[in-house]
């Protein structure tokens, strides 16, 4: 299990506000923020920690900041490590085909014919990244695993000379070395946090790829805006690895999402950290990119029935999804008594909040309601709205209404949407297409205030 120390993480650090905080009320003593979006009521100290904070000021930890570390309403901005180097990590790549990398990372040939030349270690047979990245692990006698997969540059718009002048003395003039340390040194300096389990930098890749999960630093959690990340490109710690059995091998496509929720659930933190950034070569054709979103598609019911609550097409409390469905359903006025049902709601939930605040926030949840519908539609309910598209000019205007909400996204959704069926119909389980409708007895938290924004490919 993580470390389970109070206040034993990183101190005297600076935070980074979440692009949901809003501090208001009297006296500025309500602080609005993370994923789901959290209501926090400060105290007179908590109010003189978080004008720290948002002066950009260092802060030590504290249960305010610990709350709101976890809330995802801040995120640390740790300075560079003084504890940890390159020397301490070890990249491993698991490969099927192509050449290795002469970089000194440890090459997993996952079973190739014919076998990559130059691999360290080799499968007898073809097993999958999640039985190869176990392999490399065995090999590592450092503090942190890297994995990189095999079509990832972690050397993409990277200034080779300003990365072999550090004066930390790890790279020794070797630019292969070199590389590796400048998207490895702002995820190193999370690890000075003994509770930090992973470290994700921004996967970069073409256009509509699922991998990158944006610009905005984040806590990996489920049913948050970042709720995964792919083993494309992960640190992680060995201890952490160890803790949860490393990958499950009897996944082929999935294992990486089923890893994360693992280490989260076993109480190590997860971040996200889109300050390091790599590049993921897309596949080279069209066909090739949309088998790859099949495959992805076809992870999430093997997904679903190891965590049966975490994946879902759809995510939303019962007001705001009675409000788009109802009036999908052709009863607009009902419709917009379930918006209002759900501003007062939020009145209600917001107290000291400035009236105008709430409703602009209960507007703001309608939106993102709307377009993670329009989303839910297009990748996985499409298979049952077409056939009634046919038939039905309302259901024509709802799936023109999901693909006008994203035109061009509609081609590897699809493709998505085919997978997860066929994961449903392998697995012989319909739970990847039924949504995920909170109510008041249902909601995880006295400070919720609202649910997750448009819940992201898992």
């Amino acid at each position: 299990m993580a470390p389970d120390r109070p206040h034993s993480g990183l101190t005297h650090v600076r935070y980074l506000r979440d692009s949901t905080w809003l501090r208001t009320g009297d006296g500025r003593r309500l602080v609005l923020g993370g994923s789901p979006l959290r209501l926090f009521r400060l105290t007179e100290a908590g109010g003189r920690l978080v004008d720290r904070v948002e002066h950009g000021e260092p802060a030590d930890r504290s249960t305010l900041v610990d709350r709101l570390l976890e809330a995802g309403a801040i995120h640390p901005l740790p300075p560079a490590s003084d504890r940890w180097s390159l020397g301490d990590v070890t990249v491993v790549t698991p490969q099927l085909g192509g050449a290795a990398v002469d970089d000194g990372r440890i090459t997993v040939d996952d079973g190739s014919m014919p076998p990559i030349t130059g691999a360290t270690t080799r499968l007898p047979m073809n097993r999958g990244p999640a039985a190869a990245r176990n392999a490399g692990r065995r090999l590592v006698d450092t503090e942190f695993i890297a994995f990189v997969d095999a079509d990832v540059h972690i050397d993409a718009d990277v200034d080779i000379d300003a990365a072999v002048d550090t004066d930390r003395g790890v790279s020794d003039g070797n630019p292969s070395r070199a590389r590796q340390l400048s998207w490895l040194e702002p995820l190193l300096a999370h690890f000075d946090d003994p509770r930090v389990g992973l470290v994700a930098p921004r996967v970069l890749g073409g256009p509509h790829t699922s991998l990158d999960l944006g610009d905005e630093p984040a806590r990996i959690r489920v049913g948050t805006r970042v709720s995964y990340v792919p083993a494309a490109a992960i640190v992680v710690r060995a201890a952490a690895f160890d803790d949860v059995g490393g990958f499950d091998e009897t996944l082929r496509f999935g294992e990486d999402v089923d890893f994360v929720w693992r280490l989260d659930a076993a109480g190590w933190s997860c971040r996200y950290e889109p300050a390091s950034s790599v590049w993921h070569a897309p596949r080279p054709d069209r066909a090739g990119r949309w088998r790859q979103q099949v495959g992805y598609g076809s992870s999430a019911a093997p997904l679903v029935l190891r965590h049966p609550t975490a994946l879902a097409p759809f995510r939303s409390d019962v007001l705001h999804a009675s409000t788009w469905v109802i009036g999908a359903l052709g009863h607009p006025v009902l419709g917009a008594a379930c918006a209002i049902g759900s501003a007062a709601s939020a009145l209600r939930k917001l107290p000291g909040v400035p009236t105008a605040v709430a409703l602009r926030l209960a507007a703001t949840a309608e939106i993102a309601t709307g377009r993670q519908l329009a989303t839910a539609i297009r990748r996985v309910w499409w298979p049952l709205v077409v056939p009634l598209a046919v038939v039905s000019r309302r259901a024509r205007r709802i799936a023109l209404a999901s693909v006008l909400a994203d035109p061009s996204a509609l081609p590897t959704d699809l493709a998505y949407g085919w997978g997860v069926w066929r994961g449903m119909r392998e697995r012989r389980t319909l739970r990847p297409a039924v949504p995920w409708i909170s109510t008041p007895l249902r909601r995880s938290g006295a400070d919720e205030v609202s649910g997750s924004g448009p819940d992201r490919r898992s």
